[in-house]
């Protein structure tokens, strides 16, 4: 009879041998396809998290809301994982099996930049869906505001508040995808998936495809004079709301963090303890 769960090691020994190797070997329309659905999926979390944060905090306080907003942007990295979908900052961990030499990190970059591409699509693609649906009118713009002000403090980080930020993120992400994989039954998978991303969301930490979203949703949401009105947000606090804003002073530093934290805090550093001793 099967266990419930795998062990690390063979976690580990499963996703360099089988899983990152088929992941990195897909054709480009595959990926292209599975990775726009994950910006898609991300973006479903990250429009239930504004929605349900954006009046939370005045009745249960600042730390609840984050907390709820984090439990429920955990159904976007849920989608990816059980439903099937190619995410960037999961994908980093394809890092193992390049470290095993099953795969060339040639193969490695290929796959992140056209895994990124297509989420980039997909966030974007969703961001446009939901603009024209006008929901953001909801609750007297409260709803537009509330993202507003989130894509606004995003794009006003510091290169390190915003670079160790994503190294924390992704080490729980990368932590929730192992988990779900070692999980073999679907509410395994929702469990090992809800709590780590919870607490990266309720901690403050920096997701580089979901800010896509947060942040394109922002720079939309800014031309709107109801929504700027009801954020109590002037044009000088604005000011690095913009493209130029976004990929530099945040989509940058925060992919390079999560890099970091799912790469060598997660895939290497796993490594290391499994598999390295196997290999010598």
């Amino acid at each position: 009879m099967a266990v419930d769960c795998r062990t690390p090691a063979n976690t580990a020994e499963k996703l360099s041998d089988s899983v990152c190797v088929n992941k990195v070997n897909s054709s480009i329309g595959k990926l292209l396809i599975l990775g726009i659905f994950a910006g898609v999926f991300i973006g479903f979390g990250a429009q239930l998290a504004t929605v349900a944060g954006h009046d939370m905090g005045k009745y249960l306080g600042t730390g609840f809301t984050k907390l709820v907003m984090g439990a429920v942007f955990s159904v976007g990295l849920m989608l990816v994982v059980i439903a099937g979908a190619e995410l960037f900052t999961g994908n980093n961990l394809v890092i193992l099996s390049a470290l095993d030499k099953r795969i060339s990190w040639g193969k490695v970059l290929v796959h992140w930049a056209i895994v990124f591409a297509a989420n980039f699509i997909g966030s974007i693609l969703i961001v446009i869906l939901i603009y024209y649906t006008d929901l953001w009118k909801a609750s007297h713009y409260q709803v537009g505001a509330f993202a507003l002000k989130i894509a606004n403090g995003k794009v006003n980080l510091s290169f390190l508040e915003a670079f160790t930020r994503a190294i924390l993120c992704n080490w729980l992400v990368c932590l929730a995808v192992w988990m779900a994989f070692s999980a073999r039954y679907v509410i395994g998978k929702i469990f090992a998936i809800l709590f780590p991303v919870m607490a990266f969301v309720a901690s403050g930490y920096e997701h580089s495809i979901a800010n896509i979203f947060f942040i394109a949703k922002g720079i939309l949401l800014k031309s709107q004079p109801e929504v700027v009105q009801a954020a109590e947000l002037s044009a000088d606090k604005l000011s690095n709301l913009n493209w130029n804003g976004f990929i530099f002073g945040n989509l940058i530093p925060v992919t390079l963090g999560n890099i970091v934290g799912g790469g060598f805090f997660v895939a290497f550093l796993y490594w290391v303890v499994y598999l390295k001793p196997k290999k010598n």
